[in-house]
Formats: structure tokens, C-alpha cells, sequence
């Protein structure tokens, strides 16, 4: 049975904690950046977890994260 192939758009968006979760950055940070609040830049710097209906999507594109 030959390996599969693992997306890269998301290899680089997705990474898995050593519990399993997989987790993203959050969007909207770099862009016009200028005009943001400092606190919200700041709650953006954090890794959230992703939806769990996303879950087995984000595993069959990427088999081996």
C-alpha cells in the first residue's frame, strides 16, 4: 500500500499538540494592524483548537501531522 500524500496548505496551518488536539493561529492579525487594539493583537498571538466537525477534515488532508 503506497503512503498517502499530505496537503501543504495544511501542513502549514495545523499542528498537533502532543495530546492530539489539533490546533490553528487565529486570522486577521498582521493585516492593517495599525488600527487594532493592542489587546486584540495580543489574544491573537495564541494558538486556538479547531472545531471539532473540522477535526476529521484537517486529518485525512494531512494523515501524518
Amino acid at each position: 500500500m503506497p503512503k498517502m500524500k499530505s496537503h501543504g496548505g495544511t501542513k502549514k496551518r495545523f499542528k498537533k499538540t502532543g495530546t492530539g488536539k489539533v490546533m490553528r493561529c487565529q486570522a486577521f492579525r498582521d493585516h492593517l494592524a495599525s488600527n487594532k487594539k493592542a489587546s486584540v493583537k495580543r489574544q491573537h498571538r495564541a494558538k486556538k483548537q479547531i472545531v471539532t466537525a473540522d477535526v476529521k477534515a484537517v486529518r485525512r488532508q494531512a494523515p501524518y501531522l
